[in-house]
């Protein structure tokens, strides 16, 4: 792979998950110097031995315009422009949304912020996606939580729930702050539901067909566009697990280059004239006998390592490349990227929890769950070059799960106190029953037994 100039250095918008490590070791590994832009130095990303700083700001929750001038404040520190890696929804549309005062500094894609805004937006991409003819299942969005739960009595099973927008403040609709869930009865539909009736605003949410099948029915396109929306790079794969299970990003999976799914993703971002990096996922309708736009994410994917070129290119070597380099030769270790076939790649802590959710339905018994194993490539977080991100990984979530068991059981004393305050009381209880209606049903969400 021809890379004469690795002097340009990088700068990744939230490296706090897997993408974050595979970016950094990806363009580290070349030379390149790359930092980050979080709220913690302590995410695995930073750990990693090809990081070389970490700027600390809460790109979550800092406006938009605060988190322009100090990203101003951090280009004026740089030696050159960088180029800049939104990994997030919300961090993608925050770079278009101030591409002009931020241009002076860094080096990106030129996306258009209603073009992503029709990507992002679940809602609007099954429109678009309808408009242009591209396969997509059968979607609703109900106003309320009633209209929710009708769909709910009047669609075969099993059904989708999705946040419609991410990145809205209030898209956690779901028990536990899910985001998609699958409902499989009508009992797991209303109990997924949980809140939604007591919403006194729009709802955030879209009730999706589920396109039944085996798990390898689920496949991902990973490519990256130039400013004429040609394809520099375009790669596919089968998720074999997903997290969460049925309908999340590959938790783990196998490189197959599948023309269908490589053409109907270029065809579809030719059409909408899209730039930049970009993640698809594609399910196969059985019955239909065709594949499926699931959902769109217009940035770096956060399963873009699972299929690399033979020569060791990826979609985000290739935004690099692009941005970077101006001559054909180049540019043209691009344009001959051969798929590295077979190469089976793993987010372990994602694969652990979901593998738990298919060894208890049955779908995955434990041998096979075993087999699964044989012949992986590359993990997310661990690299025998580069271990100390697995072991921050390791000690990051379980310092979330003793959190979380501490968090279960100081409100399950506070719960067994007011009952009992209650019960020893003859006077009838006059607390507040908002509060209490609270604990009650954050117990029934946790499955906490009393």
């Amino acid at each position: 792979m021809y890379f004469n100039d690795t002097s340009t250095p990088v700068i990744v918008l939230k490296a706090d998950e897997h993408s974050g490590v595979g970016i950094v070791r990806s363009l580290g590994r070349l030379g390149v110097a790359v930092d980050a832009v979080d709220c913690s130095r302590h995410f695995p990303a930073m750990m990693s031995k090809f990081s070389r700083k970490c700027f600390r700001w809460n790109l979550d929750h800092a406006p938009f315009k605060d988190s322009a001038e100090f990203l101003s404040g951090v280009g004026k520190r740089l030696k050159k422009r960088a180029v800049l890696i939104p990994t997030t929804d919300r961090t993608a549309m925050f770079v278009a949304q101030f591409a002009d005062p931020l241009k002076e500094y860094f080096l990106f894609p030129n996306q258009s912020v209603e073009q992503l805004r029709l990507l992002c937006d679940k809602k609007e991409m099954y429109f678009l996606a309808r408009r242009l003819g591209v396969p997509t299942p059968d979607s609703f969005f109900p106003a309320t939580g009633y209209e929710a739960l009708q769909l709910g009595n009047e669609l075969p099973y099993p059904l989708l729930l999705k946040t419609v927008n991410s990145e809205k403040r209030d898209g956690d609709h779901f028990k536990r702050g899910r985001k998609t869930a699958l409902a499989q009865t009508a009992d797991e539909f209303t109990s997924l539901c949980g809140a939604l009736e007591e919403q006194d605003h729009a709802l955030n949410v879209m009730v999706q067909q589920y396109i039944p099948g085996r798990q390898d029915c689920a496949w991902v396109f990973d490519g990256f566009f130039d400013d004429n929306s040609r394809c520099l790079a375009a790669f596919t794969g089968k998720k074999l697990r997903q997290y969460p299970p049925h309908a999340g990003a590959a938790s783990l999976g196998i490189s197959i280059w599948n023309e269908t799914v490589a053409s109907s993703a270029q065809e579809f971002m030719k059409a909408i004239g899209y730039r930049g990096a970009v993640e698809i996922d594609f399910r196969f309708d059985v019955h239909e006998k065709r594949f499926k736009v699931l959902a769109v994410h217009p940035r770096v994917g956060a399963s873009f390592r699972l299929s690399i070129g033979r020569n060791g290119m990826d979609v985000v070597r290739a935004l690099y490349l692009s941005l970077t380099h101006t001559s054909q030769r180049d540019l043209q270790s691009v344009f001959s990227t051969v798929q590295w076939e077979s190469r089976k790649w793993i987010v372990e802590d994602n694969d652990l929890a979901a593998s738990f959710r298919y060894v208890r339905e049955g779908i995955v018994s434990f041998r096979e769950w075993v087999r699964s194993f044989r012949g992986i490539n590359e993990a997310g977080y661990f690299a025998f070059d580069d271990p100390v991100p697995f072991f921050a990984m390791a000690a990051l979530r379980g310092w979330k799960l003793a959190a979380k068991i501490f968090r279960r059981k100081r409100v399950l004393k506070k719960f067994i106190l007011t009952r009992r305050t209650r019960e020893n009381s003859r006077a009838p209880y006059i607390g507040d029953k908002k509060i209490q209606a609270g604990i009650e049903r954050h117990i029934e969400q946790e499955g906490i037994a009393v």
